[in-house]
């Protein structure tokens, strides 16, 4: 992260709820919602890059596609340079498109295939811009040249590329129009292993030259640790712990972060050989039932009986670190008084 990027939050986002409603019988009656993301807060600074982590189906794409209002959100607020896009009619959200981008997970389904990559990349600035068609050349070439394809290519199709290739193809799309923040969801997770370094360098240097604040969202643990700036988990639909990356990595505070981790493999033998895994047992409850209290609470290994009937609240134990466990002192609220928040 650049020297003073951190002294201002360019994405705040706040209660931030996604649900998706259950409908059944003929004339398609709500019978409840499918709560993939449940009251989540947090803030990017200037220049940051903040890992979102966690195990398949816990909502981080779906929090990624939230903030940016490719989903409208079921309630909550995002602000990207001050201005809440939740709230903004259409028209003003289509005025703001240009400072906020991303980058999909699958770079062979996000790009039309039936148009030639110097088409794919223009598109926004066709869409976004007046610029004129001599120009629009001009800045695909700068473009291409930025993200390491040769211009020569320009013409061909998505077909003829690799995965990595295609990758940063999608990379220079979105870096058409100059955005500010872009959400990179999963941005390596269909590429082979020894790609994926050259996209993740490619994207710091990018962030470095050209003042980016990045969302990676990722379950690739490692690679988190190597682009992150902080990282926060993510649990059936809510946040666990949000911690600065090396706290976080040396001494995870919440029982889920610390049976993640210690799945994560090491590189020295000696670690590697001491390394004790914690296995929890059971499955990952339905985001469409969650339990009443906390959510990990089906599976946690230091589960205790508050923890079955209150929602613990994501609170500041330690410096710049925020866990959301009742084995941390928790705020004097309604919340921690005993007051249930689920199924009132």
């Amino acid at each position: 992260m650049p020297d003073g990027a951190a002294a201002r939050p360019l994405v705040e986002v706040r209660n931030l709820r996604m649900y998706f409603p259950i409908t059944a019988g003929v004339f398609r009656r709500k019978i409840g919602d499918v709560k993939a993301v449940d009251n989540v807060t947090f803030t990017i600074m200037e220049g940051e890059t903040l890992g979102l982590v966690g195990e398949s189906g816990c909502g981080k794409s779906t929090c990624g596609r939230a903030i940016l209002r490719l989903y409208e959100p079921t309630s909550g607020s995002v602000l990207i340079g001050g201005q809440d896009i939740v709230a903004l009619k259409p028209r003003a959200l289509r005025d703001l498109r240009p400072r906020m981008q991303m980058v999909f997970q699958d770079p062979q389904a996000s790009l039309n295939p039936r148009m030639t990559v110097a088409s794919i990349i223009a598109e926004p600035l066709l869409e976004h811009t007046s610029m004129t068609a001599a120009q629009r050349q001009t800045r695909v070439h700068e473009l291409m040249d930025q993200v390491g394809l040769n211009r020569a290519f320009a013409d061909r199709y998505p077909h003829a590329f690799s995965g990595g290739q295609r990758q940063r193809i999608g990379i220079a799309r979105a870096l058409a129009l100059n955005p500010r923040f872009i959400v990179c969801d999963e941005p390596i997770a269909a590429l082979d292993v020894s790609i994926q370094a050259q996209v993740v360098n490619l994207l710091e240097e990018l962030q470095d030259s050209l003042g980016l604040t990045y969302l990676f969202i990722s379950h690739d643990l490692s690679m988190v640790r190597h682009i992150a700036d902080r990282v926060a988990v993510m649990y059936l639909g809510q946040i666990a712990e949000l911690s600065p990356r090396e706290p976080l990595f040396a001494r995870p505070l919440h029982p889920y972060t610390q049976a993640l981790l210690s799945a994560v493999p090491e590189h020295d033998p000696d670690l590697e050989a001491n390394r004790r895994r914690i296995i929890l047992k059971g499955d990952v409850p339905s985001p469409a039932n969650p339990p009443l209290g906390c959510n990990f609470c089906t599976r946690c290994p230091r589960v205790m009986e508050i923890c079955r009937r209150i929602e613990p609240v994501l609170t500041e134990v330690e410096p710049g670190r925020h866990v959301a466990c009742h084995l941390y002192p928790q705020p004097d609220s309604g919340r921690a008084n005993g007051a249930p928040t689920r199924g009132q």
